[in-house]
């Protein structure tokens, strides 16, 4: 009986974990990427496929469709507030990229359509 509640226990912690994001890169650094164009078209070449993945370049690149998906429901309050701001950032500095990931990961408009009224009230042109 006891190893049947240890087993519960270990099966409800594997899938409390699977509710969120991993917080293992929060501590990136995003302005630093942000600032230097070699950092940032790495990271940029590895969400289009089209050069090498830093592991967190790689978890990004693989939770990036659910979390349109899904409003980052999964991200912790870090993540969300870091992707404003690299959305931000692409929308007003780097919008020939910005054209690009959202052809790559949102070539419906789907995800754009849906969260435009929210972004003009954050006052972010989409």
């Amino acid at each position: 009986m006891k190893l049947f509640i240890v087993a519960a226990f270990a099966l409800f912690a594997v899938v409390a974990a699977q509710d969120r994001y991993t917080t293992k890169y929060d501590g990136v650094d995003l302005d630093e990427i942000l600032k230097s164009d070699r950092l940032f078209n790495n990271y940029f070449k590895c969400l289009m496929d089209q050069g090498r993945c830093t592991p967190d370049g790689n978890e990004l690149k693989r939770v990036l469709p659910d979390a349109l998906k899904t409003d980052c429901a999964k991200c912790s309050e870090k993540q969300k507030s870091g992707t404003q701001k690299v959305v931000n950032y692409l929308i007003d500095n780097r919008a020939n990229q910005w054209k690009s990931l959202q052809a790559k990961y949102d070539p419906d408009n789907v995800y754009v359509n849906k969260y435009r009224s929210e972004a003009k009230k954050a006052g972010i042109k989409v």
